[in-house]
Parts: structure tokens; sequence; C-alpha cells
């Protein structure tokens, strides 16, 4: 009988005690590989992340808000520039305005008066689709809260203001992309009276690809129907960003921009570039800052699933270590024999190598399926348990005010009297809430690393063992026996 195949059977000598330590190694061994699985899912999610919000910048004239009734802007030319910095990948220029609906009263919000305007600037056909309710609003209604003095009489005839939008850039919306349902996306860079609906809107307006509408006193024709997963942007239109600067009378201006970087490494140095060449004229933030608060519950699953796979492995170590130990002060009297008939201490060590590896492997087996098993469920729990969802809200004066509820559960904007004149949609979609969307994907190369991980073990664990092998004198061990 070979040394190997000694060693194999050695394993089953006691078998209380054999599945007593498979089942710990294999709960060692499982802790390890969750963890391993844990990380590596973490360690992609974070890499996501970083990806898709991590590398832009946002523009914005300076000191401006959707509910001041100053209107600063930015202009085509300044933000040329931008778009000629080294690493610059592409610039999303944005004109965004409010249309009434015609005959609409307007209330002392958005700054309209509280009467109907007799002029076509800044009115359109259009009805929104979005529901107005007197008194406390629900998930996705914009509700009336008081008029001035406390009063929650609503405005004769009022319906909510509609946002339009030009932009280069028409496959999004506030970083939303738009599945385009009925006929096609429109040329950003065009002059044509062309513009895209949501199917709420059409649905509302009984509209469809080629139907018409007026705003600001012209004729669109709808050129697509676009589906959105966000409800706040179902009350939009969007159009070109030439059309939006002709048809307003603001030549030239944007009222926000998004630069796209080629590299999160870039960002920092862009973002400076960006703001010598804009100087005081533009408030610039870089997506840094919140890329990082939203990794930072991910970055705490990291460490944690780190430090718990070092501490199971040390532990899977310690367990065939003293495991051994024990084996061989038990067996010195056979080990005596064996070197006394002539085996060497390398045939001898190999022996008990291969009986550590054996235990080993038998708890990898389990390890293997604990980890299969509760991967998943664990990266989740750990995720779920270090993030919280985030919710932005943003109020604008006291007394009366509307506010849109719903659509997105990290969307709540309220509007007080007294100020600017725009409904603002803030916050979108959340991404805190966004991260805990995580998936652990087990691979073969995870299970191979999980075995790998377990012949270490087996090995650590068994090198001091095989050093008391080495010390034991066949003389002294028949003479004690």
């Amino acid at each position: 009988m070979n040394v190997i195949t000694r060693g194999f059977r050695n394993v089953f000598r006691n078998s209380i005690r054999a599945v007593s330590i498979v089942v710990i190694l294999g709960l060692s061994i499982g802790l390890a590989l969750t963890m391993l699985i844990a990380r590596q899912a973490v360690n992609q999610k974070i890499q996501s992340v970083k990806s898709s919000i991590g590398n832009t910048i946002s523009i914005a004239p300076a000191g401006f808000s959707s509910f001041s009734s100053v209107n600063n802007s930015l202009t085509t030319s300044e933000l040329n520039k931008v778009s000629a910095l080294p690493h610059v990948k592409g610039v999303t220029e944005t004109l965004t305005d409010r249309l009434t609906t015609i005959g609409s009263t307007q209330s002392s919000f958005g700054g309209f008066g509280g009467q109907s305007s007799s002029t076509s600037a800044g009115q359109t056909s259009l009805t929104s689709p979005i529901t107005f309710n007197i008194g406390s609003g629900g998930g996705g209604h914009f509700f009336y809260s008081g008029g001035a003095g406390g009063s929650t009489t609503a405005p004769t005839n009022f319906t909510p203001p509609i946002t339009i939008a030009g932009t280069n850039n028409p496959t999004s919306l506030d970083g939303t992309s738009l599945t385009i349902s009925s006929g096609k996306i429109i040329n950003g860079s065009s002059t044509a009276d062309d513009a895209l609906i949501s199917a709420a809107m059409a649905s509302k307006n009984n509209l469809k690809v080629g139907s018409t509408f007026t705003a600001y006193g012209a004729t669109l024709t709808v050129t697509g129907i676009f589906k959105t997963s966000n409800q706040s942007d179902e009350n939009n239109v969007i159009v070109s960003l030439p059309t939006e600067q002709s048809l307003s009378g603001q030549t030239g201006d944007i009222t926000s921009a998004v630069v796209t970087v080629d590299s999160l490494d870039n960002l920092d140095s862009v973002t400076t570039a960006i703001k010598n060449t804009l100087g005081t004229s533009a408030d610039v933030t870089s997506a840094e800052a919140q890329a990082t608060a939203t990794v930072q519950p991910l970055n705490s699953v990291k460490n944690v699933s780190l430090f718990s796979l070092v501490g199971a492995v040390i532990a899977g170590a310690v367990i065939i270590l003293l495991n051994m130990i024990m084996i061989v002060r038990e067996r010195r009297r056979e080990v005596g024999v064996l070197k006394a008939i002539g085996a060497s201490n390398i045939r001898i060590m190999v022996q008990f190598v291969t009986e550590a590896v054996t235990f080993t492997l038998m708890g990898a087996v389990i390890g293997l399926i604990i980890g299969v098993v509760g991967g998943n469920p664990v990266t989740k729990l750990l995720v779920n348990n270090s993030s919280s969802t985030a919710s932005t809200s943003t109020t604008a004066g006291p007394g009366a005010g509307f506010s849109a509820n719903g659509g997105s559960p990290s969307t709540t904007v309220t509007r007080g009297a007294g100020g600017g004149g725009f409904f603002n949609r803030v916050g979108g979609r959340s991404t805190v809430s966004s991260i805990k969307n995580i998936h652990a994907v087990i691979g073969w190369s995870i299970l191979l690393d999980g075995l790998a991980a377990a012949v270490v073990i087996a090995l650590i664990g068994s090198a001091i063992a095989s050093v008391l092998i080495s010390r034991i004198r066949p003389a002294e061990v028949m003479r004690t026996e």
C-alpha cells in the first residue's frame, strides 16, 4: 500500500472525528467562499457604478435656480470651448422652458399673476397628463396645497405647466434613457419643428406620430412617441436645441450642460479645466462626490467580506493544524515503527499531508454547496444592511405650492409662494437604491479559486505537523512503549 492510499484510508479510522472535522471545515470553507463571492460581486458593482455616473460633470449658470426669477444662462460659444478641452468625449446641452396650456389660468405660483396670458409666447395647445388634485396628493399627482393666505381653493381652469426641453442629445432626458415606442428620434442639431412627446402626453391629447400641436405660436409635428421609467418625464416635450432656442427667442442660450469625460482618472483635471475656461459665469460640479457617496456602502461591504474571508481561511488552517498535531501525537508509535523499518521523513509527511488534503477536500464539497446556495442571499443582505434609499426633497418659499410626489420614490418637489415660476424635478432615480440591485454571479473561476484556497488551507495546516513528524526518533518511541 503506497503512502497516498494509506493517507486517504487513515481519514476514516475514526468516523466520528472525521465527520466532525469535515463539517467544521465545510462551514469554514463555505464562509470563505461566500465572502469571496460577495467581494467579487460588490467589486463588479462598484466598477459599474463608477463607469456609469462617475465620469460626468454638470454645468449650470452661476447662481442659477429653477425657482429663481433671474434667468441666467450659458451660451453655446462658451460650451464650444469646453467641448474642445482634452479628455472631453461629449457635451449634452439643454435649454428648458415652461409652456402653459392655452386658456389655462395660472396661480400666483409660477409668476403668472393668477390670470390667463393673452399672448401666444410660452403657450401650447397641449394639456398636461399630470392629474391635479385638491388638498393632499397621492402617487404621481400634482396637488394644490393652499393659495395665498392659506386658501385651498384651486385656480379656475388650471392645468400644470408643461416642460419643453431643447437638447442636442434627444436620446435621454435627465440621465434617463428614452425608449421610442413609435416614430423615430429627432435630430438634436436640426432646426425643423419636430418634437418627441411621451406616451401619456400623446394619450391625453389624442396625438399620434404625424399629428401636430402648437407651441410659442408655431406648429410642431410629432415625430416620435417615447416611453420612460420616470413618471415625471411624462410631462415633457423634447425638441432639438436650435428649435427651442429659436422658438423661445433665446438664441445661443443654454440652461444646463452635462460633460462626459473619457475616464474617471481624468475627472479632476477636466473639472479644473472647465472652471478655468468658464470662470465665474458657471457652477461646475463633477460626479465624483456622487460616485464616492454612492459606492461608500459597497466599499464597506467589500471590507467586511475581505476581513471575513481572511478570518475564515485562518480558521480553516487552524482547524487542520490542530487536527494534524493531535493525529501525529496519537500516532507517534506508528511513525516510529515506519521510520524503524526504513520509511523516510518525506514519505511519512506525504502520508499525513494526503490525510489533511482529504479532510479539506471533503470539507470543500460542503463549503462549495454552502457558497453556491448562500452566496447571492448573503451578498444582498450585506448590501441592504449597509445601504439606505436616498430621498431628495427641495422646498422653496412658504405658503402655497404644488408638489409632484411619486413617479420615482426619491422625487419630492414642493414649490411655495413668491418666487420664480417653474416646476422642477429633483433627484430622479435613487442611485443608492440602485446599488441594492446586485446579483452575485458564481462561475467556474470562483469555484476553482475556492478549491485552490482549500488546498492551501490543507498545506498550511499540515506544515507544522510535518515538522513534528521529522523530530520523532524511532528508538525513543520504542523505549517509551
